[in-house]
């Protein structure tokens, strides 16, 4: 009786440590699959220490263009690439012509990052400020996406921890 509390009570503390994370919910650029990959070089859901240098591949079925743009746990957000052309196929962010590295930063916790990709080149840029929730995330990607073809357009999301 006693192992059986004990292990219920362990399975319910380490329930409440999961974390569920649905890709693309309510976006409206995400069925095109043209984007067929995101993923951290550790794999999604990967953990990194602040400072831990971090990579991003993507890989698309065309050519067309991909802007980077990262949620923080806190609901800030920032822009690792804009508007950087790519051939179809697998490209790693970032890039040796980038001059640039991508260094895991505070706050810890999960981070989710968000490729944005479309045919043609974006006649606009994607403005971020302030703080953003679900809603507003993907309220602000669909709004960038909505001049563009369905079927020329994606999006695709994956995440990782930050310790």
């Amino acid at each position: 009786m006693r192992t059986a509390l004990l292990l219920g009570t362990l399975a319910l503390g380490l329930s409440a440590c999961t974390v569920t994370v649905r890709p693309n919910l309510g976006l409206q650029g995400s069925g095109s699959n043209l984007i067929t990959s995101l993923r951290p070089d550790r794999g999604e859901g990967s953990t990194y220490a602040v400072g831990e240098p971090l990579r991003l591949s993507v890989t698309t079925r065309a050519a067309g263009y991909v802007t980077l743009i990262a949620l923080q746990s806190n609901g800030y957000t920032s822009t690792l690439v804009r508007n950087a052309y790519v051939p179809a196929g697998t490209t790693t962010f970032p890039r040796a012509q980038d001059g640039v590295t991508y260094n895991v930063a505070e706050p810890r916790g999960l981070q989710r990052v968000r490729a944005i990709f479309t045919r043609v080149r974006p006649t606009t840029d994607l403005v971020l400020r302030g703080t953003y929730d679900d809603g507003r995330w993907n309220a602000t990607s669909n709004a960038y996406l909505q001049p563009y073809d369905a079927a020329d357009r994606d999006v695709q999301e994956t995440y990782l921890y930050i310790r």
